[in-house]
């Protein structure tokens, strides 16, 4: 088994709790086109595709419909100004990108640039990763291997070198199909059930306990 030489992070319900900023976006979108807010539980339930599948199950649209692309803008311009209004980094998250920083870091999102971008800069995290992949990056979305080839690319690691670290099934398929290590962090936004259907190949209840695991593959 290949040491590993770079550790690759998904973003929302691993390193930070996004849930509550994420979810007004969603309702100010929502009711500016005219359609029902909902419980911020049920549009947690929708992340994990990037925006617009986001949008479009909240709205009972399909992902082609023209309406999207509206509601789409009117999300990102309210998330942009509201990124960090709610949103805090996961207990222990700054402490373990300061464990790790000997270690090149990447953060792969299928949230949008935009956003990823003000949720790194508002929190102070951007400095810890030498790549961001992000929805808008002309790649495919997890649960796509390609945004794995290309930071390990980037980094200079083969992909069997890297260690993807998510919540969600998307995460852990990513990795697996690019042929890296994974970590499933449980009590994120995805059902823990979905997670663990996903068959990582460790499962941490926090992230506190990422720190052991990397140093036992790094060994």
């Amino acid at each position: 088994m290949p040491k590993i030489r770079g550790v690759v992070f998904d973003l929302d319900g691993t390193l930070v709790d996004s849930r509550a900023d994420i979810a007004r976006a969603t309702n100010h979108a929502l009711g500016a086109h005219g359609r029902p807010t909902l419980k911020d539980d049920e549009i947690s339930s929708y992340v994990g595709d990037g925006a617009r599948a986001l949008l479009s199950r909240a709205a009972r649209l399909p992902t082609d419909d023209p309406e999207l692309d509206r509601m789409l803008e009117a999300f990102l311009a309210y998330y942009a100004e509201h990124a960090t209004d709610f949103t805090v980094p996961m207990p222990g998250a700054r402490e373990l990108l300061e464990a790790l920083a000997d270690l090149p870091l990447a953060v792969c999102t299928n949230k949008p640039q935009r956003t990823t971008a003000a949720v790194l800069e508002g929190l102070g995290l951007a400095r810890h990763f030498r790549v961001v992949v992000a929805d808008g990056d002309r790649l495919e979305k997890k649960p796509s291997p390609e945004p794995i080839f290309h930071i390990a690319e980037r980094l200079g690691v083969a992909a069997s070198e890297l260690l993807m670290v998510g919540d969600g099934p998307q995460d852990i398929e990513c990795g697996r199909r690019a042929g890296a290590l994974t970590v499933g962090v449980r009590g994120g936004i995805a059902d823990d059930q979905r997670l663990l259907d996903a068959r990582p190949d460790h499962v941490i209840e926090r992230l506190d306990e990422l720190l052991p695991v990397i140093q036992r593959l790094r060994s």
